[in-house]
């Protein structure tokens, strides 16, 4: 038989070969052999960083396809943030079931070892595709009530996954325990870290001419910019009072006071405003659209901008200079969270926050200033979010 870490590296090279940004991420962990605490693979801490961790006699029970589906999973779980984000979730068992629920779907059929979980198989239940583990974790609760309440939750599928949870015959990610209570400076390092090896993985697939995966990076251009859908010249001059930059422009019909030759100055107030993007797996293209034409009427009513991506993390921080095009860094679950903590800790650079979602989530987190959720055209009203809410609409 194959020594088992020449047949990881055999497995490796050809992730590298089927899916390039995978092989080059794999590459960029630190891997080791572990049949004590992991039956079968998991994701642990590596000081700043993140660890693969395999059971060798797992490893060998699979077929290369199930190797695959094995490694990308595990990437997945890291590349979508599940593990700074786990234990925000009350019912672990439920967040263990939720997150593989979300990352299986970015896997092929043929990759999914026996017994992956598949939305597919509970086709009847009618869940939302892509739409972030927070989204799955709510409809597993509403049905593991139902069950508790009723004997059943009248979809023996899941019926039996729920048995299956309860009885502790899933994959509980025991690894990831190294995560919880962890200091948050700690936390912030690793997920810094994590966008680093995430950059790196990105820059080494496109000098291999490779492709970045779409739950990865995603490329939108505003192929027509429609008609504003909220009167932002309103929204921006009620806060005027309390703008973060003052600017000064010399001008030659006002006399200076002071220097009779000297052409006058005309103070003026600027706006410095936060726009955050819901960059989840269950915001459209269409969507995000729709944001990136209503960000630009922001920009045009002459206001600084500072773009903040989110899904579970913060995934970039950059000012918008007017662009029709934007790297959308992201694609898995939502929290809102996190941008609502950046804002917090840096209220004296930001006018107001406005943050735009399909609203499928909620905040625990408040925000300690001026903030508009901006809901999509498309999405369901969500009036639970901390502060205003309004949904685009002509």
């Amino acid at each position: 038989m194959m020594d088992r870490q020449q047949s990881l590296s055999k497995i490796a090279k050809e992730l590298m070969l089927k899916e390039p940004f995978y092989g080059f991420f794999l590459i960029n962990l630190n891997k080791v052999w572990d049949g004590r605490r992991v039956p079968t693979a998991g994701v642990s801490k590596n000081n700043i960083n993140y660890q693969l961790a395999i059971n060798p006699e797992f490893w060998e029970s699979l077929s290369d396809n199930h190797r695959l589906g094995l490694l990308k999973h595990e990437l997945l779980h890291i590349a979508f943030g599940h593990l700074t984000t786990f234990f925000k979730f009350s019912n672990k068992k439920l967040a263990n079931v939720a997150m593989d629920m979300e990352i299986n779907q970015y896997i092929s059929k043929e990759w999914l070892p026996e017994g992956g979980i598949d939305i597919d198989n509970y086709a009847d239940l009618n869940l939302d595709r892509k739409a972030g583990c927070r989204y799955y974790y709510d409809k597993l609760k509403e049905l593991q009530d139902e069950k508790e309440k009723n004997g059943t939750c009248g979809n023996e599928p899941m019926d039996q996954l729920l048995d299956a949870m309860a009885n502790g015959e899933l994959d509980d990610h025991a690894t990831w325990e190294e995560f919880e209570n962890m200091p948050e400076a700690e936390k912030k390092l690793i997920e810094k870290q994590l966008q680093k090896v995430l950059s790196d993985a990105k820059d080494q697939t496109l000098k291999k001419r490779g492709t970045i995966p779409g739950e990865i990076e995603d490329v939108i251009i505003i192929e027509e910019v429609t008609k504003q859908k909220f009167n932002w010249r309103n929204y921006i001059r009620r806060f005027t009072g309390v703008s973060t930059k003052v600017f000064t422009k010399k001008i030659r019909r006002k006399e200076n006071r002071r220097f009779s030759d000297n052409p006058g100055l005309k103070v003026k107030m600027k706006q410095h405003m936060l726009l955050a993007i819901d960059t989840s797996g269950s915001v459209s293209d269409s969507e995000l659209q729709e944001f990136m034409s209503e960000i630009y009427h922001i920009y045009k009513c002459g206001v600084d901008i500072t773009i903040i991506q989110c899904d579970t993390i913060i995934r970039s921080i950059e000012p918008y200079t007017g662009k029709f095009e934007m790297n959308v860094l992201g694609r898995g679950g939502t929290e809102f969270d996190p941008v609502l903590e950046y804002f917090n800790a840096n209220l004296g650079k930001y006018t107001s926050l406005v943050y735009f979602t399909d609203g499928e989530c909620r905040a625990d987190v408040k925000p300690r200033g001026n903030t508009l959720w901006v809901l999509s055209e498309q999405s369901y009203m969500n009036e639970e979010l901390p502060g205003k809410v309004i949904k685009l609409e002509l």
